[in-house]
């Protein structure tokens, strides 16, 4: 008889807004919950009090190993870093500490989905390559691979400009087609493949409950709000560098690479997963944009609250 050993679940990232959002799903579920950060407590968005979060430098392999003693089921993102070495060693000390530990699941959100084709953008192909090494660790893995967060708009560089000014400003075509996904929709599928039978060795593009266009986009934003939301195409490099003050230039460069793409037209269908996969495979039904949107505390970013 197989003695069944006690769940112990890992998250990578723990006080970064996906990761937080998984490790705080995972806790509120009564899980026992091992949350890695570089920094714990100094991350925007700080996990559950249950969660027992610890340092971790993932490039350092006894660190690492140390880590995931114990652990059945881990969930990994990798932090905005795009230098290629640097990230194939994270994913290799993951793969070797996972194998060693007997990790059952590990399930890895590329955080992009992935072209076809090799491209010149780090923010693809560093992540590409650690998705290979995890695949090939031995350990049962599942991948997910997300589109573009609604919960950018909420956001500093966003918010003010929706609330007061009825501009969505994003650096996306106006007719690139995507699913906008909420963190808590991401936590919820990376919840059901950490537990989900049948599910180890797949690939899958999870998206949200709708496949829009930046003017369908504000639209929803509309509709929600009670005022005119009108879409406007944000320069990549103006983004850019907007992101380079608050993430440093180097992970501003590796996000942008995602945009520069799109807006380079490639792969126009990229970012647009089929609603209805992660409702069929992971057995979650993803959140309106709409209802999305009526649930976020927007007066946050008024005028007189932005000084």
């Amino acid at each position: 008889m197989t003695e069944t050993r006690r769940k112990q679940f890992l998250v990578t990232g723990a006080t970064g807004f996906q990761g937080g959002a998984v490790a705080r799903l995972l806790a509120d579920r009564g899980h026992a919950v091992r949350g890695l950060a570089r920094r714990p407590g100094a991350g925007p968005a700080p996990t559950s009090a249950a969660v027992d979060c610890v340092p971790c430098d993932l490039g350092d392999a006894d660190e690492v190993r140390r880590a995931f003693e114990g652990v059945t089921h881990a969930s990994v993102v990798m932090p905005l870093v795009y230098d290629s070495e640097t990230v194939l060693r994270y994913a290799r000390n993951i793969a070797g500490a996972a194998r060693e530990a007997g990790v059952e699941r590990l399930v890895y959100n590329v955080n992009t989905p992935l072209p076809k084709e090799t491209t010149p953008y780090a923010a693809f192909e560093t992540r590409r390559a650690a998705e290979s090494v995890l695949r090939e660790s031995g350990v049962p893995t599942v991948v997910l691979r997300p589109p573009v967060y609604l919960d950018n708009l909420f956001s500093p560089w966003n918010g003010p400009a929706l609330v007061n000014d009825g501009v969505l400003a994003y650096p996306l075509p106006a007719g690139q087609r995507v699913a906008w996904m909420s963190h808590d929709d991401l936590a919820a599928a990376t919840a059901a493949a950490l537990e989900g039978e049948g599910l180890a060795g797949r690939v899958i593009g999870v998206g949200g409950a709708e496949v829009v266009t930046g003017p369908e986009l504000a639209e929803a934003f509309s509709s929600a709000l009670g005022r005119e939301v009108s879409y406007r195409q944000l320069d990549v490099g103006h983004f850019e560098a907007g992101l380079a003050r608050l993430l440093g230039a180097e992970s501003a460069a590796g996000v942008a690479g995602i945009y520069r793409y799109a807006a380079d037209g490639g792969d126009p269908d990229l970012l647009a997963p089929d609603p209805s996969g992660v409702e069929h495979t992971l057995g979650i039904r993803p959140t309106p944009i709409t209802d999305w949107v009526k649930a976020q505390p927007w007066e946050h970013w008024a005028a007189e609250n932005t000084g």
